[in-house]
């Protein structure tokens, strides 16, 4: 027998049990919640979906001393979750239940599409609830009901959390539980419109003045407005952060300090970094610096960054010309995208649209960010094949030279 402590439904749990015992028969037989349904026992009907540190896992494959430590929450422990009680309701509007054998897991997995996605089409809707199967429904009422709960929370300004409360790679409950899955148990907090910002707060780093960062380039761009127009732009963090593809803030910026985030999506692979960062600006020399240091979210990966600005006239005095020195540090997973090459032909074009969009911004016109993928990343797959595509087009020309 072996001895486990677990956070069921709230409240603590220890139990001396067989270490061959699945989470779903210790919680069925042991705890008597009888709520999380057994299936197939393959890990294919989704019928026992649970959270387990706030992630749906199948509870019929997952062996219970794997989760000592973990906060589970199962469909009982769902009563007064928000989420679940406005699925519970459009399920009941949408005719998505009908012998209701695969409704708690069905729930249990929808909460958490409502909670991390933007606003899912059907197509989305269905690949994400393709692990849970249901013999009844035919699914047109499951889709119509969980799309229209995450259109109804987006309509009143909840923030979707994008990965939901996954911060490390590995099993759910492996005796590691996530800090910010506790935070987001049902029975303590609700997912609301800070929940996104206090996320954000929990994994913040500290910006260190004295770093020195592993790679540092060069870029420019002209905006046909005078400096001082460009300058006062500059002042405006709000604006300037609509300008930049796949950023957006996180609370109230001040001139001083601003906390964000940015999507980057290279292929099937969506990284997500928050953090935040200090501004200085001298207004005598038109010049600043931007130190700043963010974590991703579903990765331990960690960028640290510097961005200094010079703003200079142009020949005639209506133009400016902006010479950027941008330095980085790019450290876990997410390295082997951070080679200089790459990163330094993305910025290139990053910098054009930024450019681009700052000078519509100057203009009174909307911006435009053509570099964007469909949920508002920076799609940096398509700018990585621009810059291969350009590097093929130099050794060939290159080639042609020698040749000729």
């Amino acid at each position: 027998m072996t001895p486990i402590t677990l956070v069921i439904n709230g409240k603590p749990v220890s139990a001396n049990i067989e270490p061959r015992t699945h989470l779903a028969d210790f919680l069925r037989e042991g705890r008597d919640l009888t709520g999380t349904h057994l299936g197939c026992e393959h890990g294919v009907c989704g019928a026992c979906t649970i959270l387990v540190d706030g992630i749906p896992v199948r509870s019929c494959i997952t062996y219970a001393v794997s989760c000592d430590g973990a906060e589970v929450v199962t469909i009982e422990g769902l009563d007064e979750d928000e989420i679940t009680r406005e699925l519970r309701e459009a399920f009941k509007r949408e005719h998505a239940l009908q012998c209701g054998y695969c409704t708690p897991g069905m729930l249990v997995s929808a909460r958490d599409l409502v909670m991390r996605s933007r606003n899912a089409d059907e197509r989305e809707i269905r690949v994400a609830m393709s692990g849970n199967l249901c013999r009844c429904t035919g699914y047109v009422g499951i889709i119509r009901a969980i799309r229209s709960v995450i259109a109804a929370r987006r309509d009143r300004d909840i923030a979707a959390i994008v990965g939901g409360v996954r911060r490390t790679v590995g099993p759910a409950g492996s005796g590691h539980p996530s800090t910010q899955g506790r935070e987001l148990s049902v029975r303590r907090a609700v997912p609301s419109p800070l929940t996104e910002r206090a996320a954000a707060a929990q994994s913040k780093l500290p910006i260190d003045r004295d770093w020195s960062p592993q790679v540092v380039f060069d870029q420019k761009f002209v905006v046909n407005y005078p400096p001082q127009q460009v300058w006062e732009m500059f002042g405006r963090v709000r604006d300037v952060a609509a300008c930049l593809p796949g950023t957006s803030l996180i609370g109230e910026p001040t001139p001083e300090r601003v906390e964000g985030q940015i999507q980057v999506k290279i292929g099937p692979i969506t990284a997500e970094f928050r953090g935040q960062a200090e501004i200085e600006r001298d207004e005598s020399s038109y010049s600043g610096k931007i130190r700043g240091v963010g974590s991703a979210i579903r990765s331990n990966s960690v960028t640290r960054g510097m961005i200094s600005y010079h703003l200079l006239p142009g020949p005639d005095r209506q133009s400016t010309e902006v010479a950027l020195t941008i330095g980085y540090t790019l450290t876990g997973l997410l390295a082997q995208f951070g080679r200089p090459s790459i990163v330094q032909g993305v910025a290139a074009r990053m910098t054009a649209a930024f450019a681009n969009n700052l000078e519509a911004r100057l203009g009174g016109e909307p911006v435009a960010s053509p570099s964007l993928g469909a949920e508002g990343a920076i799609n940096a797959g398509s700018l990585l094949s621009s810059v291969v595509a350009g590097r093929f087009r130099q050794l060939f020309s290159r080639i042609v030279h020698w040749r000729n």
